[in-house]
Parts: C-alpha cells; sequence; structure tokens
C-alpha cells in the first residue's frame, strides 16, 4: 500500500496503524524502514514506538476515547490526538463526540481532530465550534467510487437508517458498531446468554473479509458509523469532501456573522 501511494503521488500521506495487529511491532519497524512521515494509531496506546518514530520526524496521531488517554499520549509525544466517539463505526468507546470533544480540548495543548458522526457540512462546523482543529471522517467515504469495499458493502450502507446500527462486543470489553444483520443477531443473543470469548469470536472470525471482499451482509461484519442513515449515493471521494468543507465553512461562516 506504502508502494503503491508513492507511485500514486509525491504528496505527503499517513498511514494508520492497529495496535492490536499480531503484527504490530513488525509495522512498526516497517514505518521507520520506509520513513513514513504521519503516523495514525488505534486501539491502543503507541509508547513503546514513540521514540523511533519521533526521531525520524514522524506526526504521530492517535486516536483516543477519553480524556486520560489523551493526556497520557501527549505526555508520550502525540503531535494531536483524534477524539472519536462512539457514534463511529468498527471499535468504539462509550463518549459521544459531542461530550468528547470538548473534554478533550480543555486537557491538551496539542491538536484535537474529532471523529464519529460526522458526514456533512453540518457536522463539521459543530465539530469546529466544539474546539476541534480538523474531523475525521470514515463511513461516508465507503460510499465513495474509489473505496475498494465490496458493491454490497456500499449498498448496505445506502439503503441503511438511523437505527441500523448496533454494538456488539460489550461484554468482552470490546465493542464494536456494525450493521444490524443475521451475525450481528447471533452474536447478541449469545452474549445475552453469557457466551464464552472463544464462542463469540466464533461468529466474528473473518466476518470483516466476508464483509468487504466477498460481499457477504448476512455473516459478514459490516462496520459502519450512525451516519449511514444519511447516505444516499455513491460519489466520488473528492465530491463528497469538498461538498463537506465547502458547507461546513458557509455554516461558520454564518455563526460568525
Amino acid at each position: 500500500e506504502i508502494y503503491d501511494a508513492r507511485q500514486a503521488t509525491d504528496k505527503p500521506f499517513g498511514v494508520n496503524l492497529m495496535l492490536l495487529n499480531p503484527d504490530v511491532d513488525n509495522i512498526a519497524d516497517l514505518l521507520v524502514k520506509e520513513n513514513i512521515r504521519i503516523i495514525t494509531t488505534g486501539a491502543g496506546t503507541p509508547g513503546k514506538y514513540m521514540e523511533k518514530w519521533k526521531e525520524m520526524g514522524a506526526i504521530v496521531i492517535p486516536v483516543v476515547a477519553s480524556s486520560a488517554l489523551a493526556r497520557r499520549v501527549e505526555k508520550q509525544g502525540a503531535d494531536a490526538v483524534i477524539a472519536e466517539g462512539g457514534e463511529s463505526g468498527g471499535h468504539v468507546g462509550d463518549m459521544t463526540t459531542m461530550a468528547l470533544v470538548p473534554q478533550i480540548v480543555d486537557c491538551v495543548d496539542i491538536p484535537v481532530i474529532a471523529a464519529g458522526g460526522i458526514a456533512d457540512g453540518r457536522q463539521f462546523a459543530a465539530a469546529m465550534c466544539l474546539g476541534a482543529a480538523g474531523v475525521q471522517i470514515g463511513t461516508c467515504l465507503l460510499v465513495s467510487d474509489e473505496c475498494p469495499v465490496h458493491d454490497n458493502y456500499k449498498q448496505e450502507l445506502i439503503k441503511a437508517k438511523d437505527n441500523s446500527t448496533t454494538v456488539t462486543g460489550r461484554s468482552l470489553n470490546a465493542p464494536v458498531r456494525i450493521i444490524k444483520n443475521q451475525m450481528a443477531r447471533e452474536y447478541l443473543k449469545l452474549e445475552a446468554q453469557a457466551a464464552s470469548r472463544d464462542e463469540l469470536e466464533q461468529i466474528t472470525l473473518g466476518g470483516l473479509r466476508r464483509a468487504v471482499t466477498d460481499g457477504d451482509m448476512k455473516t459478514g461484519s459490516v462496520m459502519a458509523g450512525q451516519v449511514c442513515g444519511q447516505l444516499k449515493e455513491i460519489r466520488p471521494v473528492a465530491d463528497i469532501i469538498s461538498e463537506l468543507y465547502n458547507d461546513g465553512m458557509k455554516k461558520l461562516s454564518g455563526f460568525a456573522s
């Protein structure tokens, strides 16, 4: 992916590292070898890698779901943080973006990027009013022309409503927001019956691949945020981003006047 990005552009680009990845140590070293200058991290704290990343001059931006974690990564040398509320898709925290962002803004001296529940200019403007320096968007980009997920995945999001997601894995302290489907219902039923971790993991094993690659909308893990109900069509990513930004700036200029 790094090679492909370098062939496609001479502009700066970043790499995201999920710290739960079983090969995380090797990937962290790969980022140094490839001289990656923008690194975002999720699902943990990147403290053990921070020194070598900073030595090569990388900008490091961890995803955080609490003020305590934001303060911790700031002390470790983070250049900014992504405050991600529970409205987002995939692995989520407990706090909403509306409550989380201003509290993190107040407790750190580095820029705060808002994430979770942001899909149009209104939400972008709201995040900026909360003190964010910018936003990270995810779910709305899944329905872009360029996104490599299966078309079934995109169509499932376009059909989704405001209440189409649920959160699995709370009993394992590993909550994940996904579209409600057969797999989600089976998982939640087993959770209610206090099933073991092994039993639950048997249901989700390979689930994201089934959804993204195979287009399996019944037993796949169709990760999506609560903004899925706002998605109406598949469009170029440039159109999605420019519309969100331009509409958001218009909203902000209206507030200023």
